[in-house]
Order: structure tokens, then C-alpha cells, then sequence
């Protein structure tokens, strides 16, 4: 009986020190072609994981709503990021890669305001080739 306690609680040790490690992900998108999307920001949620984004965008007259989002807030302040980068009624233009399944979600590399300064999440934008791996990517 006490190898057993010893063995959980070495089980449950073990755990909760890989669990940083356990909660990286990748984002399920494609990675080998850039999308544009054009929009008015109806939610910013400065949080982590994600610093996310909820976009009305106009296609073929009518509105698709689209959750958009990068990287965490230390990573997106460290590109200039921060609480108040974006409001409720702001237009920008959101570039990276849309979810694998079609959906209308997308991990944005960069926008662009309406007067033209451009923001980076990431600090790069890297479009992968077929070919390339896509665990290494950084968010």
C-alpha cells in the first residue's frame, strides 16, 4: 500500500510539472496560404491564451462573423499590443491563416488599421511550403 501512495503521488507530481508543456498547442490552420480578411471589430478580448478578435466581415452582401486571434498578451505586447489597440467599430484588415475546416476563424500574423499602421502578433509572417513541418510554429 505505501509504493502505491508513493507511485501516485510521484504520478501526480509528474503531471503537474508537464503541464506547461502539455498546454502548448498548434493551431489547427493552414499553413501554406495567406488569407485577407476585411472587418469592424465587434469584440477584443485582451486575455490569454489568445488575444482574440470578433470581425463583421461583408462577403457577397451579407455578414460573416469571424474570430480571429494571435498570440498571447506578453508576446502581442511586446509588437505593441495592448488593452486598447482595438475597439468595438474599428475597421481593420487581418492577414494570416484560416482554420483547416473551413470555418470562418483565422490566426492573424498582422492587421492593418484603417489609417494604414500596420500591427504585428507575431513579430514575423512566414508562409510554410508544402513540405514544411508545421510543429515548429511559434504562437
Amino acid at each position: 500500500m505505501r509504493a502505491l501512495r508513493k507511485f501516485a503521488l510521484g504520478l501526480i507530481g509528474a503531471l503537474v510539472a508537464a503541464s506547461p508543456l502539455l498546454a502548448h498547442h498548434d493551431w489547427p490552420v493552414d499553413r501554406t496560404r495567406l488569407i485577407t480578411v476585411k472587418g469592424t471589430v465587434t469584440a477584443y478580448t485582451w486575455a490569454d491564451p489568445h488575444v482574440m478578435i470578433a470581425l463583421d466581415v461583408q462577403v457577397n452582401g451579407r455578414i460573416e462573423k469571424w474570430n480571429v486571434g494571435g498570440s498571447n498578451k506578453k508576446n502581442s505586447a511586446v509588437n505593441g499590443w495592448n488593452k486598447n489597440t482595438l475597439k468595438p467599430g474599428d475597421v481593420i484588415t487581418g492577414i494570416g491563416f484560416r482554420f483547416k475546416d473551413g470555418s470562418t476563424a483565422a490566426q492573424l500574423q498582422k492587421i492593418v488599421m484603417a489609417n494604414g499602421k500596420e500591427m504585428d502578433l507575431y513579430g514575423r509572417l512566414a508562409v510554410l511550403s508544402d513540405e514544411e513541418p508545421t510543429s515548429h510554429s511559434r504562437h
